[in-house]
């Protein structure tokens, strides 16, 4: 069991543990095969509400495409910490989950493409293609154990994650008090080394849930931690795809 960490903090052994103590027979078991189907299912909901987000904001109505942004954003995570202390509710609250999730990213998405309409007018589709490009990479790679995620790795990923965390706390607690942390958001070669840095860990942070769902599936979790196997997924790839974004803006607006 020691084995069975991963960086993304709604993947955790301690979660996936309770679990096996609880009723698996009533449920079913846990597949690899069954998280895979339903996070492609999450998926298509981040899509279509992405898009119905991004075709408010193109009819002009730029304060209602601001507010469903808003609402993604705070409803997303109010729905991400009930299903992380509760993920036997998984199976009701991850679709939720995804339709809010889409209308934040929809919306920042659909702004970022008219910031850059002009400089570069292809943003969101190369953000888009690249971060569905790296999260298949990191599927092959550690499907074919060309990367085999031991505990020195996971260790390394974790640890860089959590130091990610706490760079981005201390950003926000900094804005809170007025103090400019220019070198987080500006196009400098740091700001832009940080990115890369920071896209790399997320992409890392693949193979560790790739990692965590097979060894649920084989330990027998229960059928319902199949959507939150997917759950987790999902944020990772979210987190993956702003970072991404952010990246190519950065590259975008360097002298």
């Amino acid at each position: 069991m020691s084995a069975f960490k991963s960086g993304n903090p709604t993947l955790t052994e301690k979660i996936f543990d309770k679990s096996l103590h609880q009723n698996a027979t009533a449920f079913g078991v846990m597949s690899v095969r069954g998280t895979i189907n339903k996070f492609g299912f999450l998926l298509l909901m981040v899509m279509a509400s992405a898009m119905y987000v991004w075709n408010v904001y193109a009819e002009g109505n730029t304060q209602t495409a601001t507010t469903l942004m808003i609402a993604g954003a705070i409803g997303g995570l109010v729905l991400a910490l009930v299903v992380m202390f509760k993920p036997q509710w998984a199976g009701y609250i991850t679709p939720a989950y995804g339709i809010l999730e889409g209308l934040f990213i929809g919306g920042i998405s659909a702004f970022f493409n008219a910031m850059f309409a002009n400089s570069y007018p292809n943003i969101i589709l190369h953000a888009v293609g690249l971060t569905l490009g790296v999260a298949v990479a990191m599927f092959f790679l550690y499907n074919f154990r060309i990367i085999t995620v031991t505990n020195k790795l996971r260790s390394i990923i974790m640890s860089a994650t959590m130091g990610i965390g706490l760079f981005y706390l201390i950003v926000w607690i900094a804005g809170m008090f007025g103090f400019e942390m220019g070198f987080a958001f500006d196009s400098s070669p740091l700001s832009i080394g940080i990115s890369l840095f920071i896209v790399g860990i997320a992409a890392l942070n693949l193979l560790l849930d790739f990692d965590a769902i097979e060894k649920a599936a084989e330990m027998g979790a229960p059928k319902y931690m199949e959507w939150y196997g997917a759950f987790g997924l999902l944020v990772t790839l979210v987190w993956l795809y702003l970072e991404i974004l952010k990246l190519l803006s950065k590259l975008n607006s360097k002298d």
